[in-house]
Order: C-alpha cells, then sequence, then structure tokens
C-alpha cells in the first residue's frame, strides 16, 4: 500500500465494526444509479475479501465502476490506498471524504450502473453522496 503522507492516528477515528455493509441504489440520477458499502479492514487480503465479497454478488458483477477507497491504521500511521475503476477521479472524492471525517481501518466502495446519458461533474456530487450516506450509517 501507498503511503500518500505523513498522517498519524490519534485513536479518534470512526470505523465500522461489521465487515460488509451493503447501502442499495441509494442514488439514481439519467439512468445511472449509485449503491455504497462499508467495510471493516485492516489490510491487503481484507481489502480483497471484501472486494470479492461485493462482485460476487449478481447484479454488482454487471456493475460498470467500483470505485473505493481505504484508510488503515498500523502503530499510528495512516496508509491510503484507492482505486478509480474506471470513473476517473472517483477513488479521490471517496478518500478525501474519509479523510474529512477521520474514517479508519474502512473500505468504502461506490458502485455505479451506467445509464446511458454522461453526467459530467454530477457524478462527483453522487459519489461524495454515497460515501457521505455510508459513513452517516455507519453501523446502524
Amino acid at each position: 500500500m501507498a503511503q500518500q503522507n505523513t498522517q498519524f492516528d490519534f485513536g479518534d477515528g470512526k470505523q465500522p465494526t461489521s465487515s460488509f455493509t451493503l447501502y442499495e441504489y441509494i442514488i439514481s440520477d439519467r439512468g445511472s444509479r449509485y449503491s455504497a458499502s462499508i467495510g471493516f479492514v485492516t489490510g491487503r487480503e481484507d481489502i480483497k475479501n471484501f472486494l470479492s465479497k461485493l462482485k460476487t454478488l449478481k447484479k454488482y458483477a454487471r456493475a460498470d465502476h467500483h470505485s473505493w477507497a481505504a484508510r488503515l491504521s498500523h502503530e499510528g500511521t495512516i496508509y491510503e490506498t484507492k482505486s478509480d475503476d474506471g470513473e476517473t477521479g472517483a477513488g479521490m472524492v471517496i478518500l478525501r471524504i474519509m479523510q474529512k471525517r477521520n474514517v479508519t481501518n474502512c473500505i468504502i466502495s461506490v458502485t455505479r450502473w451506467f445509464g446511458g446519458i454522461k453526467l459530467e461533474g454530477d457524478r462527483f456530487k453522487h459519489i461524495q453522496d454515497a460515501t457521505i450516506y455510508a459513513i452517516d450509517h455507519l453501523d446502524q
């Protein structure tokens, strides 16, 4: 995992307790649909398992994009990683919200089914809103 910059974990961050929670079809716009998933992770294997579980769900295997970001705390340092999965810039949108909300030991994936109409900048708003939704509903 690549460390983007040195960040310290002061132990006051939010983190999920469940390894996998899915919020389906929380946003719909011009035919595109978005879902968000969130889970507790502590390393590379947990991230792989989370994404594998998401993609084994039949309708999610057919989705166009699974953009995601993860923040992990290890010995007081926070490590971050992300993937756009073809949705340019999406991973960074998710990661920035996780940073602002101080979420650690967590992966968030925003899944998109493309509806045939380009959303331009609105897609970033939807990715942001889906990420915030997942964090706001953390283990409710």
